[in-house]
């Protein structure tokens, strides 16, 4: 269950989970801004730093994510040999 593939997976459904969740959370804020009260300024101002604070954090796991695809794309180039980028391009539709 641990395996590399089943991790990808469930790294990508967090990803795309934490960007639904930032995408409602902005339409939330855009909603409600008309709305003056003390309690939904409030509610408001910890939404945004919340949103804030997700919005840095899928920043972290996408630059993670690239980084890792960078690199299986480094080893697999090395594995096969390939100096050249027209190599990688063929292999990649094999």
């Amino acid at each position: 269950m641990n395996n590399p593939e089943h991790s990808q997976h469930n790294q990508e459904q967090l990803i795309g989970d934490l960007r639904l969740v930032i995408a409602n959370a902005q339409e939330l804020l855009k909603n409600t801004n008309a709305y003056v009260s003390p309690h939904y300024q409030s509610a408001r101002a910890k939404l945004a730093l919340a949103l804030r604070d997700a919005t840095d954090e899928l920043s972290r796991f996408e630059d993670a994510q690239l980084g890792r695809m960078i690199e299986a794309s480094r080893l697999a180039s090395e594995q096969h040999g390939e100096l050249g980028g027209e190599a990688r391009i063929l292999r990649a539709f094999r």
